[in-house]
């Protein structure tokens, strides 16, 4: 473990989000002023390792982009935050997603627009054995569910820990994806789809499979439940902050408890620092804008003791 190159290696979506800002959402065939606009890098994996690595860990990207404006811009954000773009493939047509995502100001709703348009799973050639291995933990996400079974296979014969996102239920390698998996972190919405339970402590215990270290479930201000094998599902309240924009806040968390567990940290710990992180970036408008440093981060949690 002591020699590894990457602390959090991430496979998965990345995006360019442009976003737009309303004082209401459109009703169907109405209008509405957008009264500002910006321009941000999102995704799945790509906001989760932002997180990671203004934690302070060495963070790293593995994926397929192309040379136009969108990859471009893509991979510039993630070098500029510190994410290590060293192992990403390039191929002619690759893309990222691209979203376009309305942000209401009056309240912490939002909506996502978005295309996958051109967007390439790495195929077992863009995924060096050498390069998972060289990770303390692999971060993956159910958009590039293939290769991240492939990859998931690498590490676990590696001992590095899988940390998966999943944000869609009906696509065709789920159990699999599932399975491949040690730290499930989910969303109440989408565990209640999986599991047929409304709340978030059942669904918690009932997704734990013979393979899990932990499974996680989220459910907005009502905080997080997480379950460890033989153990009884545990809650972890919200961090109680104004909240001014959810976006990203999945993602963050996503990355915050990759990070705690390359620090060495075990779950409970990855559970509150997340809480923290994912709390203090729902402060700020935009994806990673409000993600904080390790230091903020250190601080809330002495406070909450």
């Amino acid at each position: 473990m002591n020699n590894k190159t990457y602390d959090v290696l991430g496979l998965g979506a990345v995006a360019v989000d442009d976003l737009l800002y309303v004082d209401e959402f459109p009703q169907p065939d109405g209008k509405t002023q957008v009264q500002a606009k910006a321009r941000a890098g999102g995704g799945l994996a790509g906001t989760a390792l932002v997180a990671a690595a203004r934690l302070g860990v060495r963070a790293a990207y593995c994926g397929v982009l192309d040379t136009d404006e969108l990859s471009e811009y893509t991979l510039a954000e993630l070098t500029r935050e510190g994410v290590s773009c060293a192992p990403v493939q390039r191929r002619a047509g690759a893309r990222p997603y691209h979203s376009v995502i309305i942000v209401c100001r009056t309240s912490p709703q939002r909506c996502i627009l978005f295309s996958n348009a051109d967007v390439v799973v790495p195929t077992a050639a863009d995924l060096p054995d050498q390069v998972i291995a060289a990770s303390k933990v692999l971060f993956v996400d159910h958009t590039v569910a293939s290769a991240a079974i492939r990859a998931a296979a690498v590490a676990r014969r590696h001992g590095i820990a899988i940390v998966g996102d999943i944000e869609q239920t009906d696509f065709p390698e789920r159990e699999a994806f599932l399975d491949s998996v040690d730290h499930l972190i989910l969303n109440q919405e989408i565990a209640g789809r999986l599991t047929g339970l409304p709340d978030a402590a059942g669904s918690a215990a009932a997704l734990l499979r013979p393979t899990s270290a932990a499974v996680v479930v989220t459910d907005g201000a009502a905080g997080s439940w997480y379950v460890t094998p033989g153990a009884v599902p545990q809650h972890v309240p919200a961090l109680q902050v104004e909240v001014v924009d959810t976006t990203g806040c999945g993602d963050v968390f996503h990355g915050a408890y990759a990070a705690c567990l390359a620090w060495g940290g075990d779950v409970s710990a990855a559970v509150r620092v997340a809480t923290v992180a994912a709390g203090l970036k729902a402060r700020r408008s935009g994806g990673r804008a409000g993600i904080p440093p390790r230091a903020e981060v250190d601080q809330y949690l002495q406070r909450l003791g």
